[in-house]
């Protein structure tokens, strides 16, 4: 990817810019060999085939820092030294507490979890991770699970994440909980998840209608029996005051979203791509209720209001706003940096990203659980692929006219059914409404169907054809 070059005084503030966060990821590094020890660390290093191929801690800010400048670049830059550090702290928790793991799917996030003490992981985070750091080890997973029978045509997610437990890459649980949900590839994944680690899994069942009060209260007494049955098969225990801070951590974190997205909305966008998705698929999803989450959330609103209060936009020039529908381009992580430079493209909001979550109400145990209960089963891609389709349509042309988008960039991954299948209704809406729309047919992590410069040659097309 060809980007313009700096001018020298640029030039110099990037090189100490990178100097300071690649310092930053290494003094991580070594937090993380000191609190598990060297040994212990590198042997886990030599088993997981994960951990060997991410060659520095600074994979992340090398991908995703070039070309951006000024406060979007310290934005991109802060996000990237701390996802490190939260993975690597996770690796620690993992090596020193192993009879503590529980394994989670993406959509059950992990606040129940941590008010148990126990040590989160979720299958999927570890999946995707793994094609970020290295596309190749990504589609090597997707190989293994086919080889063991995995039909191809399963969305690549769950096969790269069979594949890891299949080549022994997962770290082993106590326990799993899983769910019917988003989609039937990720449901049946965890048949052979359980099967080969021999591990108890329990499976919570979001109703069809998940709208409704009875959905609500039906989901709750799940999250009982789920705490009912962790206490039985791991050694946590349901501790109401460190439950009700995971849950204020999050209302506190969620806050400084929705102030970063009232920011976003407006033109132009102080901050945009991976400090609005990427953040939130972390510290939202991945790492919800922790203390980290607020101070990266709340991070992030602080340097899109210093942008605001300048009058500067993420970009040197806003030339297009984006709304990304589907999940991130895994395959191609670095494509909002191209497509920034190359077109002015900003986005500023996505599916995963958007959510009509309440605040958590933390007077009481059921309180809580009934409000977690509403964020779980309206999760991502959950909510927008089950029941009618009015759920897909209806939150996207909604914050098409909030964030006031100039088109929609739809991340066609074909191993989603779901999705693929609504594609000709899609169409024929935006052609209705007059949205400009790009559907990129791809598979999220396998090159091999669709490679990065293909993906880029569509985008291409649909900017010197359609836009003009």
């Amino acid at each position: 990817m060809n980007l313009p070059l700096p001018s020298f005084p640029e030039f110099l503030v990037a090189r100490l810019f990178k100097a300071r966060f690649s310092a930053k990821n290494w003094g991580a590094v070594a937090g993380a060999l000191a609190r598990t020890g060297p040994a212990a660390y590198l042997a886990a290093r030599n088993h997981y085939g994960w951990m060997a191929a991410a060659k520095s801690p600074n994979d992340l800010l090398e991908t995703f820092v070039r070309g951006r400048t000024g406060v979007y670049r310290q934005a991109v830059g802060l996000l990237m030294a701390e996802i490190t550090e939260s993975f690597l702290k996770s690796i620690g928790r993992m090596l020193a507490e192993p009879g503590k793991i529980v394994l989670h799917e993406d959509l059950v996030p992990a606040e129940i979890l941590y008010g148990m003490g126990l040590v989160p992981w979720m299958a999927e985070l570890l999946g995707i991770m793994s094609s970020v750091i290295s596309i190749e080890l990504g589609e090597h997973y997707i190989d293994v699970a086919e080889a063991a029978g995995v039909p191809p045509d399963t969305c690549s997610l769950p096969k790269v994440t069979m594949g890891l437990v299949l080549e022994d890459d997962m770290p082993k649980p106590v326990a799993a909980v899983a769910s019917n949900m988003p989609c039937n590839g990720g449901m049946s994944s965890y048949t052979l998840i359980q099967k080969k680690l021999s591990c108890p899994v329990f499976r919570l069942d979001a109703p069809f209608d998940f709208h409704s009060e009875r959905a609500v209260e039906y989901f709750a007494d799940q999250l009982k029996r789920l705490i009912s049955w962790l206490e039985e098969h791991t050694p946590g225990r349901m501790d109401w005051d460190r439950m009700r801070q995971v849950c204020e951590r999050r209302n506190r974190a969620a806050a400084a979203e929705l102030s970063l997205w009232d920011l976003v909305a407006k033109k132009p966008a102080p901050l945009a791509a991976e400090p609005v998705y990427f953040s939130h698929l972390l510290f939202m999803i991945a790492y919800p209720g922790t203390r980290r989450s607020v101070r990266v959330m709340e991070k992030m609103l602080s340097l899109a209001e210093k942008n605001a209060r300048a009058g500067k936009g993420a970009l040197a020039e806003e030339k297009r706003r984006v709304i990304l529908w589907n999940p991130p381009t895994l395959c191609l992580p670095d494509l909002w940096v191209w497509a920034e430079q190359k077109y002015g493209c900003a986005m500023v909001m996505d599916m995963l990203s958007f959510n009509r979550h309440p605040f958590i109400d933390t007077s009481t145990p059921d309180a809580m659980l009934r409000d977690l209960a509403r964020i779980i089963m309206a999760g991502p891609m959950a909510r927008h692929t089950r029941g009618p389709a009015e759920n897909f349509f209806s939150d996207l042309f909604h914050i098409y006219e909030r964030f006031c988008a100039d088109m929609i960039w739809m991340a066609g991954h074909v191993g989603c059914k779901n999705t693929m299948a609504l594609n000709g209704m899609f169409r024929e809406t935006c052609r209705e409404k007059g949205i400009p729309l790009l559907i990129i047919n791809y598979d999220l992590h396998d090159t091999r169907v669709t490679s990065p410069e293909q993906i880029r040659a569509q985008v291409d097309s649909f900017m010197e054809t359609v836009v003009r």
